[in-house]
């Protein structure tokens, strides 16, 4: 499976996390998904509740809000992203104890060192396959 991001999107989600360190930042990924291929429309930045560096819970108003909008643009949800402020770009146990849905992709952007975005896969809450993420 691969992910085509469009550069721009990327700069969003690594605007989103650099302006929020060095609390996660977090979000909606939008998009179409085809034979083999995901291909990103939209990426929504959205509330920290938890306002923590080690975990964030997305604000449940302004995801019906988000989720409506991205219906109404013919899009899928593909996922969430969240950043990891001063750990490596892969899902942590807490990120693993709640990935509940089976068929989202979880982006993890690191900001230890250079910056670094990766996508996983995630099921029955320990089975973890990264996914190719291809900037277009």
């Amino acid at each position: 499976m691969i992910i085509e991001l469009a550069r721009d999107d990327y700069q969003k989600i690594l605007e989103d996390a650099q302006g929020r360190f060095p609390t996660e930042a977090c979000g909606l990924v939008a998009g179409l998904k085809e034979e083999g291929k995901i291909e990103v429309k939209a990426v929504y930045p959205m509330t920290n509740l938890d306002g923590s560096a080690e975990h964030f819970t997305l604000d449940p108003k302004e995801q019906f809000k988000v989720v409506k909008e991205i219906r109404a643009e013919g899009y899928q949800l593909i996922g969430n992203y969240h950043s990891h402020p001063a750990t490596p770009a892969r899902p942590s146990t807490e990120d693993k104890k709640l990935a509940y849905d089976q068929e989202a992709v979880y982006f993890i952007l690191s900001l230890k060192g250079k910056p670094i975005l990766k996508a996983f896969k995630i099921e029955e809450h320990k089975n973890v396959t990264e996914l190719k993420v291809e900037l277009v």
